[in-house]
């Protein structure tokens, strides 16, 4: 799917938050995709980590919301199992260098700017994101982000943590 299509396609939940959790056993669909540096990242390769991942673009304003929380999931739950993996569908990879000079961000960043990541998890609005278990399962879906996300989320991350 072309990226501009995809782009156009999804809807930007600003003043809302839609959580799933998968009902069904549900692999996570795996990508090698591009960070800024050049060197690739699977999802595969973290496999054993619980993954949180969000697809975001530098043009969407709760995107720009959500990479403090992002930060700090990080730098609380890195050590028990976290990988934050934040997947920009830009196509210009100055937008994205850009964008993180202004956020912080020691997580991992990727560039999935045809969109085929996105396309394959069916994202359908802007941010999205999904919680991988260690087993490479998807166990939640949630689409937009605002600060009455961030306590089920946390939460969310924290009992997969556990298992």
């Amino acid at each position: 799917m072309n990226k501009s299509v995809l782009i156009k396609s999804l809807v930007v939940f600003l003043l809302i938050g839609c959580f799933s959790t998968a009902s069904a056993v549900e692999k996570a669909p795996d990508f090698q995709l591009p960070q800024i540096d050049g060197n690739t990242v699977s999802l595969s390769s973290l496999r054993g980590n619980v993954v949180y991942v969000d697809f975001w673009a530098t043009w969407c304003p709760p995107c720009r919301e959500s990479f403090p929380w992002m930060e700090s999931m990080h730098q609380r739950y890195q050590d028990l199992g976290l990988q934050i993996v934040a997947i920009s569908l830009d196509q210009k990879s100055d937008l994205i260098k850009n964008f993180l000079k202004a956020h912080q961000a020691s997580f991992t960043i990727l560039q999935d700017a045809e969109g085929g990541a996105a396309e394959a998890f069916k994202v359908k609005g802007m941010p999205s994101s999904y919680l991988v278990d260690r087993k490479g399962n998807i166990r939640m879906r949630h689409a937009g982000f605002n600060d009455d996300d961030k306590a089920e989320l946390e939460s969310k991350i924290k009992a997969l943590l556990t298992e």
